[in-house]
C-alpha cells in the first residue's frame, strides 16, 4: 500500500465501464416486466455499489476511502445483446477512486453472470476499463477510443 500521509485531501472522481455479452433471449428474460426479472438488474446495481464500498477488502493495495457517491447504471442492449455497465464514484480523499469504479463494474457484471449462468452458458464478461478519472486540480484522464 502506498504511503499517502503527505498528500492533500482532494476530490476524486472516476467512471468505469464494462459489459456482459448475453444471448438475446437472456436479455429479454432479465428485462421483462415481471418483478423477478427486474430484480436481476437491481441486484447487480446493489452488488456494484456494495463492492465499491468494500474495495479495500478486495484489492490488497487499495486504501479505505470515504465515498461520497457511487452510482451503477445498467443498460440492456440488443445489438450486440448484453448489458452495458457504467459506474461513477466520487470521494474526498488522498487517493483516486478508479479502483472503486472498476470494482463496482466487475461486481455488477458478476452478479448478472451468477444469475444467468444456468440459462446462458455463453455469457461473457469483458471490456472492463476506466473511462475517466479526476484527481485533484491537475490530474484529469479521459480514455481515448480504441481504433
Amino acid at each position: 500500500m502506498a504511503d499517502v500521509s503527505e498528500k492533500p485531501v482532494t476530490i476524486g472522481y472516476a467512471v468505469g465501464k464494462g459489459r456482459i455479452d448475453l444471448q438475446q433471449s437472456t436479455v429479454e428474460a432479465i428485462t421483462g416486466s415481471a418483478p423477478a426479472e427486474n430484480d436481476v438488474l437491481e441486484a447487480a446495481r446493489s452488488a456494484g455499489i456494495s463492492a465499491a464500498k468494500r474495495c479495500d477488502e478486495l484489492i490488497p493495495a487499495s486504501h479505505v476511502l470515504p465515498l461520497d457517491r457511487v452510482s451503477v447504471n445498467l443498460e440492456p442492449e440488443s445489438n450486440p445483446p448484453g448489458v452495458e455497465i457504467t459506474s461513477e464514484v466520487v470521494c474526498q480523499s488522498k487517493t483516486g477512486a478508479e479502483m472503486e469504479a472498476l470494482v463496482a463494474v466487475s461486481a455488477a457484471a458478476l452478479s448478472i453472470y451468477d444469475t444467468v449462468k444456468e440459462i446462458d452458458e455463453s455469457a461473457e464478461i469483458g471490456d472492463i476499463h476506466l473511462v475517466e478519472k479526476i484527481r485533484g486540480n491537475n490530474r484529469h484522464f479521459i480514455r481515448k477510443e480504441r481504433l
